[in-house]
């Protein structure tokens, strides 16, 4: 009864640890889901551990993400010649499930697939390269928005995703994981609903927003960049995806001799 008692309640405590890994972005400038250039992530990981089952988890992220026309399957896509890159910084709090009973340092259950939900709250600013400087989109307006009421650079989504765990000693464990994140915002590239009047465009702001508005390549008989056309989907919101592998250090410290540890 004693070693029941002492097995359960070594599950309990915090661990905390980093990661290192890729992020990949999915919206109006990646319909095809194109996964040729992934952007640098990483961040670090706290865990509460209520049980060998399941746990609280809070986490800060960087993550690069970028996409480009140039390299869409999509004629209207190539056409409309946009680009981007932002940097995200994101914090999250989610819970974690331990699909088989996992204890630190165990000789049988050092090990177990896992799956996490919860909620981001993250900063954005994209940017695009122009006359070779990397130039932020969002004071430009590149959709008409009046001065002022512009997009928010913070928002927040869904995170969810699957994971796998290993034991590697008493304190640490090494994190297998693929995340999603179903984001509440359409602007993440900068890019959303339809082409500004230029007149209006020039006049709210500058040339520079007006170059970068509109890019499109010359098409015969094109509409695109012609006001009101379109230059976005605003039904579907923007999405990424992380992959990453983190080491984490468990510091509970509360080992039963009659259940022993892995050797």
């Amino acid at each position: 009864m004693l070693g029941t008692f002492s097995i359960a309640q070594a599950q309990k405590g915090w661990e905390a640890g980093g990661w290192l890994g890729a992020s990949y972005y999915f919206g109006d400038l990646n319909t095809n889901y194109d996964l040729s250039t992934p952007g640098l992530a990483g961040g670090i990981i706290a865990r509460y551990n209520f049980n060998n089952r399941l746990c609280l988890r809070m986490s800060a992220n960087y993550a690069k993400v970028m996409a480009d026309d140039a390299n869409s399957s999509n004629p209207f896509e190539r056409a409309r010649n946009l680009s981007f890159e932002s940097t995200i910084l994101e914090g999250l709090a989610q819970l974690e499930f331990n699909f088989l009973p996992y204890i630190h340092g165990s000789k049988d259950e050092f090990f177990t697939p896992y799956v996490f939900a919860g909620f981001n709250v993250f900063h954005f600013n994209p940017k695009a390269s122009y006359q070779g400087e990397m130039v932020e989109l969002r004071p430009l307006g590149t959709e008409g928005q009046f001065k002022g009421e512009e997009y928010y650079s913070v928002s927040g989504g869904l995170a969810y995703g699957l994971g796998i765990k290993v034991d590697l000693s008493y304190e640490l464990s090494l994190n297998f994981e693929l995340s999603a994140r179903s984001l509440f915002t359409d602007y993440l590239d900068d890019v959303s609903t339809v082409y500004p009047d230029k007149s209006d465009l020039l006049k709210m702001r500058n040339q520079i927003a007006v170059d970068l508005s509109d890019r499109s390549l010359d098409t015969p008989d094109s509409q695109i960049g012609k006001k009101g056309t379109q230059r976005g989907n605003s039904n579907n919101n923007d999405s990424m995806v992380l992959l990453g592998v983190g080491l984490v250090y468990y510091f509970g410290d509360i080992r039963c001799p009659e259940y022993g540890r892995r050797k």
